[in-house]
């Protein structure tokens, strides 16, 4: 596997991930097609580094700044929303390891280009044995997992005394089966498989109880007093979707630009698109909703990382919001690349147009349970009427 040196900016880095566009791109229909990302574009992102953007320091990470990572991220996006959501999703559960006891870092970065998937659906049941946990069941919607090197696994444990707690648990891919039932209609080529554990033993130390993690809790000794790992990881998922939304709608109005003025308006006078005031309107009402996106964006990461850098703790009417803005960026971006989808023309529905499939991106990763506008929004509506949250993932 490529190796990667260390960026020598903030600015470098995203650099090196923006020379990577053309790559990605070229690929983009062939991940559609084989249902996930090609095998050079992973290996390109893993050389980039984009993988040990979360990864602590002492491990030959970056612990990149989160403005960097939506940067990053979202140039990977809007070169193909399937790889960036990939490399987001990794990145993030690469986060949620540096968070493990400190022996099951030892265990997963073993070396830096480690790459490592996951899911926060507990539909698996973990069993209490001596030295840990016997694992079984499905883990849906993993992201990238022929690719993984590890997986983080969400099973419900019985305790003995009241509800079962939910766990995450550190699994390597060699140990699960991957069921090739991911054949859908947008973000296609993220490879986001089920992944199946099979009486799977897995050791104490590679255990990492959910609730605590929620309320801020983390058994990393190394890392619990780092200010980078003090954000809330559920807030964060927030802003690395936030990247993949902005990439795809930037790359829609992109191709919106350039297309216009290759077509006329069939059964119209308009021999060039452009010259229509109609497009005119379409271009701009879509151009100010991704800007609004992006503005939400640089909100919710500036607020994140000044929290980070004071050690200031959160409100639950700031969670709530940093949830309920998640929600209605990516609504933006989705509206965007539905209007320029609709003023595209009937020529655009052809597999070799990039715009068909980023509007189907958009529209997948707006039905992502921690994305939904109308369920976020509702949260924070809840929040703001007084109400409880109604729910502990925030």
């Amino acid at each position: 596997m490529p190796g990667s040196s260390a960026p020598r900016s903030d600015t470098d880095f995203v650099d090196r991930v923006r020379g990577l566009q053309p790559l990605i791109r070229s690929h983009a229909a062939r991940a559609e097609q084989q249902r996930r990302v090609s095998g050079e574009v992973v290996e390109a992102l893993t050389g980039a580094g984009i993988h040990r953007m979360n990864i602590p320091r002492h491990y030959g990470g970056y612990q990149t700044s989160l403005r960097t990572q939506v940067d990053a991220l979202s140039t990977v996006s809007a070169a193909c929303g399937s790889a960036g959501f990939m490399a987001l999703i990794q990145a993030g559960c690469a986060f949620i390891a540096a968070l493990f006891p400190d022996e099951a870092q030892d265990e997963i970065f073993t070396r830096a280009e480690v790459r490592v998937g996951g899911t926060l659906i507990p539909s698996s049941k973990a069993v209490l044995v001596d030295g840990g946990y016997r694992v079984s069941g499905k883990s849906p919607f993993a992201t990238g997992c022929q690719d993984a090197d590890w997986h983080l696994l969400t099973a419900m444990a019985d305790t003995g005394e009241g509800p079962p707690e939910a766990l995450w648990l550190a699994i390597p891919m060699t140990e699960l089966q991957v069921l090739d039932d991911w054949n859908v209609s947008g973000l296609a080529g993220s490879g986001s498989n089920t992944v199946v554990a099979k009486d799977v033993h897995v050791p104490a130390r590679r255990v990492l109880r959910v609730g605590p993690l929620l309320e801020g809790v983390s058994p990393s000794q190394r890392n619990s007093t780092d200010p980078f790992y003090s954000m809330p990881v559920l807030l964060l998922f927030c802003a690395w979707a936030a990247a993949n939304a902005l990439g795809l709608a930037r790359a829609a109005l992109t191709e919106f630009g350039e297309r216009i003025h290759q077509r006329g308006i069939t059964y119209t006078f308009y021999e060039r698109q452009h010259e229509a005031p109609v497009t005119h309107l379409q271009f701009a009402e879509a151009e100010m909703k991704v800007s609004s996106a992006e503005l939400l964006a640089a909100d919710v990461v500036g607020s994140m990382e000044s929290k980070a850098a004071n050690g200031e703790p959160y409100t639950t009417e700031e969670r709530a919001r940093i949830r309920g803005q998640c929600g209605y960026l990516a609504r933006l971006c989705k509206e965007a690349g539905d209007l320029i989808g609709s003023a595209s023309g009937a020529s655009s529905l052809h597999r070799d147009v990039p715009i068909q499939r980023i509007v189907r991106d958009l529209n997948a990763l707006n039905l992502h349970s921690f994305v939904n506008p109308a369920a976020n929004l509702e949260l924070y509506g809840r929040v703001l009427s007084g109400l409880d949250a109604g729910t502990p993932f925030l």
